[in-house]
Order: structure tokens, then sequence, then C-alpha cells
């Protein structure tokens, strides 16, 4: 079979290429891609090329193909996994593998199988290790956020308390306690504020969501009211601390003085993450999730609170298997709705300009469909492009029912609509 696939040469090398597959072994899988998400790992990839520590040497020979938060439907079985898994079956992919102590992972490693494709192959390591996960919602593009959602998930449950003259340590958030989320109204933020809310297991008694923007944060409190969340048995708090004279005075009185029993610092800023080690409660974790660009990024931490009030902290940057399966779960039980990440939609052969220049790109997550052509285009510039355009004036229209968000129905007309397809 053939398919359309951007594939990676070297630094910056993007290719749309259209390219035959092999016929899958017993043991693989033959998968239409639907969607994919573009992630600043993308970025860096392509950035980094074969230096990267996921790529593969020889890629100007063999090139990758991109993409590893994808969504799709299965077209053949190999003999090995029939009985498990059927055709026209929907999926999302668990990337990191871990197979075998390498670091090898769809969308960075393998010649076959990545997001920005039509058709892939999904090889044998991905179906020994169970990473191929049944997804029953019905949209294609939560399945491509079920691999972002589940970094949220894992650092909730990443999260550890410990009590006196004991080593065990008790795993998650406090249930009941105080949740602090700073800078906490991007799109990994507002994930963050929806899981908090809506999962299943532990949440907060009281959730303090911070930022320095009031439009970002009436948007939050327009997707995740106060009145929600007081169903959902949180007293949820949106603080903006920009001219605050004293953000942790003003933080530690919404507690009465107790603290935050747990922390999360969204943004790799010196300033937020002093804020947040400065607001943690005896026993106090403070989870540092934004991932920093310099190598050398440090700040100052009171290690007296460490060794006499027990606080500590740790990071997370990804979740595992059970983390997705938790997201996809929460995501067909609409219990969560993620698509607050999504800020831009675009078609297959914009994914090479998205990729390289996605620092410079604002808003969240661009959700791309792989089977479409279209430029990338912001969800807040549909109904403008929509003055000439009949497909977006009425995707404009699907947006502003569901309150700004990209949804199921917005995804099903585009899908029948565009009348512009990727060669095949």
């Amino acid at each position: 079979m053939k398919t359309r696939a951007i594939r990676l040469y070297g630094v910056n090398d993007l290719r749309l290429e259209e390219f035959e597959l092999p016929p899958i072994a017993q043991d693989e899988i033959l998968a239409k891609v639907v969607t994919n998400s573009i992630c600043m790992s993308d970025h860096k990839a392509a950035e980094q090329g074969a230096s990267h520590k996921r790529v593969p040497n020889d890629i100007d020979k063999n090139p990758i193909m991109l993409g590893h938060e994808f969504c799709g439907e299965i077209v053949e079985v190999g003999e090995k996994w029939k009985s498990k898994f059927k055709v026209g079956s929907r999926f999302s992919i668990q990337p990191a593998l871990n197979y075998q102590g390498t670091l090898d992972a769809p969308g960075y490693s393998f010649r076959y199988i990545g997001g920005d494709a039509t058709y892939v192959i999904i090889p044998h390591q991905v179906m020994e290790l169970d990473c191929l996960l049944p997804y029953d919602g019905e949209a294609f593009f939560l399945g491509s956020l079920a691999e972002p959602v589940s970094c949220v998930v894992g650092t909730f449950h990443a999260m550890y308390h410990t009590t006196n003259g004991s080593y065990v340590h008790d795993m998650g958030i406090v249930e009941g306690g105080n949740l602090a989320i700073i800078a906490g109204v991007g799109p990994m933020g507002l994930s963050a504020i929806d899981y908090a809310l809506h999962n299943t297991g532990r949440k907060p008694g009281r959730l303090v969501v911070t930022d320095i923007d009031d439009a970002r944060l009436a948007r939050a409190q327009s997707l995740y009211s106060l009145e929600d969340a007081k169903a959902n048995g949180v007293e949820l708090i949106y603080l903006n601390t920009k001219n605050l004279a004293d953000p942790v005075k003003t933080m530690m009185e919404l507690t009465e003085g107790h603290g935050f029993d747990d922390v999360l610092v969204m943004a790799p800023v010196r300033a937020l993450v002093e804020q947040a080690d400065a607001i943690l409660a005896k026993d106090g974790c403070l989870n540092f999730f934004a991932g920093p660009n310099k190598t050398d990024f440090s700040v100052s931490m009171n290690f007296y609170n460490v060794h006499y009030g027990s606080t500590h902290i740790v990071g997370t940057s990804g979740g595992n298997t059970d983390d997705m399966r938790e997201s996809l779960a929460l995501m067909e039980k609409a219990l969560i709705n993620p698509a607050a990440m999504v800020t831009h939609i675009g078609g297959l052969p914009a994914v090479p300009e998205a990729v390289i220049n996605l620092p410079s790109i604002p808003g969240g997550k661009k959700m791309m469909y792989t089977h479409l052509d279209f430029p990338l285009t912001a969800l807040d510039d549909l109904a403008e492009i929509g003055k000439h355009n009949p497909l977006f004036a009425h995707l404009a229209v699907l947006v502003e029912k569901h309150n700004g968000l990209w949804n199921a129905e917005a995804e099903a007309y585009l899908m029948e609509h565009c009348t512009k397809r990727v060669k095949e």
C-alpha cells in the first residue's frame, strides 16, 4: 500500500513523500492515521536531526516518519494479533516503548510508523509491549491528545507524601488537600485543572490556579467554572499574581496559613519555582512540570524546610501506558475534555513548516488531519477566513457553539466537507 508521510532526513529537512509500504509481517498491523498532534518534541527532533537521542544516525539514507501523538483505524491485522485486534477498530499509541532498554519510539526512530502519515505499519515492538491502545471515543483528535493528557495524569500520580517514622511513600496528591497550579492556564495547565476536577481518584479540597493575564484566567474560568468545581467537591480559586505586592503571602492566606500540599509549576521560570517552594506545607510536594531549554537552569530552594518540613520535589516529563489508558477511559466517558489544548488545525502538507516554526507560533496544540490538505489555521481565525470560504465559515459556527473549542462535530464536518485531499 502507498502512504504519504512527513519524513526526516536531517536537521530541519522534512519532506512530504509518497512511497510504498512493505507487506505487513504476521506480528504487525497496518493502520490508517487520521489525526496527529504536533508536539514540541517534534520540533526538537527536527532541529537536532541525527544528533537527537531517539533519532537514528542514518536518517539521510533511511529517513524516519515524524509524529507520535496520533489516532486512527486498523486496516489489516497480522495473523499473531487477529484474536485481539479487529479491522476498523480505532486506536491510539503509547510511543514511549522503552523496548529492551532502547530509546526507539514511533515518530522518532522508525521508517514505517509515525503520526504525520496517511498509513503506517505498527511494528512488533509496539505490539509486544501492549502499546497499541484501543480507543472507543467519538473524535479522533481526542485520541491524539491521549499522550499529552497522560503527561498530566502521570504528574498527579508521581506526587508523593510521607509519614514521620515511616519510609513508605504515599503516591498521589493529598486527597482533600491544597493544590496550586502555578502559571496554570496554558494548554497543559488547563488539562491539569480538568483532571484535578474530574478524575475518578484523588481530588484536592482547594485548587488555586495562578497566572499574570486576566484574559487567560477569564478564559480558564469560562471552561472550568467555580460552580462546576464546587459540584465536584473542590473550591476553585483563580488568582492573578502580577500586581500582588507579596504573592506568597496572599497564597498562604488562601490556605489559612497551612500552605500547599501539592504544587505544579507549569512554566520554567526561576521566580515561579521559588514561589512554589515558598508556599509548600509540611510534607509538601513540588512538581516541576515544565521542561527548561537551558541545561543549567537552577533556582534557590529552602533546604531548611527540606530537612525540618519534609518538603520534596519531583519532575515528570511524560506518562506511562497505564496513564494513557486512564486518559482514554476518561475521555471515552466524557469526564474530561482536553479540547482546550487545541488552538490550530491543519492538513498534512502544513506539517513541516509548523514543526520547524513551532516555538514562534502562539497558542497550544496544532491538530493535523493527515488525509486533508489545508494550511495551518488558528481556531480564532476561522470566522475571518470563513468570509471567503464556506467550509471555514461553518467550522467557525461549530467552534463557537462549543465555547470556542475544537470538537467532535467540527471534526466530522471537516472530514466530510474538506474537498482538498492528500493524494493516496
